[in-house]
């Protein structure tokens, strides 16, 4: 999302991933980031890559993965928005920025198809909540060509700050930015259809990620103004939603998401009821969803951050 967001999902069953990455997002001066911090599977050590992204990006930045390939960060804020995606290589973590970005600019969300293809979701095309600034745009870029083709069906509602995570193989799901609809793509054919059960409630700047195979997890952000520390899971293939009985440490939204499928899921970032950007990020084993926090968390304080994950897969 996640990204947030946003994340590329492995295969189910396969489990060992390599390391899941947070980027850029908004410091603790107001200012914007292109720090990009990697952490290791499973130890979760943390390093911060030595090249960041191409340009400093906050607000509405998103993250996707061609796992085993590359990770992507596009969108955004950088003054004003932004249609760049910037592709890091694995496993040397070098940095490219594509030569075709996303068909505008604007703030965005990611999920992927890890071998076939990534997807950057909707947002806002001016920076701010008015209804005229939202859209329902999906753009889908072909592995391993980068390719851009823009869905003929996008989402079936406006959205300022969507959130993005995938069953990879099978689908994906786009929701948030103030709805409680979750929309889902099939793979590969990108047909679109809406769950009968949605979020829990109307969440916007939340973020998530998945057990590829086993579920999705939306953590819900703002709902109805307030920040709240709800993680919504939805169970593949039924796509049926329960509540963790224990959700983020802190009610927290403008963080991103990312998994290491078959073994846990994280959610990095974001600000805090007060409004204070945090480093916190919270882990989540699998399958039992048990949460710890990490003792290392970001190398410093950010919100809107994204993230992505290299499964290796």
């Amino acid at each position: 999302m996640i990204l947030l967001g946003i994340l590329a999902a492995s295969g189910a069953g396969v489990t060992g991933g390599v390391a899941g990455y947070f980027a850029a997002g908004e410091t603790s001066g107001g200012g914007r980031s292109s720090t990009v911090d990697k952490f290791a599977f499973p130890t979760d050590s943390r390093t911060t890559l030595g090249t960041g992204l191409s340009v400093t990006k906050s607000y509405g930045v998103a993250g996707m993965a061609n796992s085993g390939v590359a990770g992507y960060v596009g969108g955004g804020w950088v003054g004003g928005n932004s249609s760049s995606v910037d592709k890091f290589a694995f496993p040397a973590d070098s940095r490219t920025t594509l030569g075709t970005g996303l068909s505008f600019s604007r703030y965005t969300s990611g999920m992927s198809d890890s071998g076939v293809a990534g997807y950057f979701g909707p947002g806002s095309t001016d920076g701010n909540s008015f209804s005229s600034s939202r859209n329902t745009t999906v753009d889908k870029f072909a592995f391993p060509s980068d390719s851009r083709t823009t869905l003929a069906t996008g989402l079936s509602f406006n959205s300022l700050n969507s959130v993005g995570i995938s069953n990879s193989g099978t689908a994906g799901y786009f929701t948030g930015g103030g709805s409680d609809s979750v929309d889902k793509f099939a793979f590969p054919s990108d047909s679109r259809t809406t769950l009968g059960t949605g979020l829990s409630g109307a969440g916007e700047w939340g973020a998530g990620m998945s057990n590829s195979g086993v579920a999705g997890y939306f953590a819900l952000g703002l709902v109805g103004g307030s920040k709240v520390s709800t993680v919504n899971k939805f169970a593949f293939p039924a796509d049926s939603r329960t509540t963790l009985g224990t959700g983020l440490s802190a009610a927290t939204s403008f963080n991103s998401g990312m998994a290491d499928s078959g073994v846990a899921g994280y959610f990095g970032g974001g600000a805090t009821a007060d409004s204070s950007e945090v480093s916190t990020v919270d882990k989540f084993a699998f399958p039992s969803d048990t949460r710890t926090t990490l003792g290392t968390g970001l190398s410093s304080v950010r919100a809107f951050t994204s993230a992505f994950a290299n499964e290796a897969v």
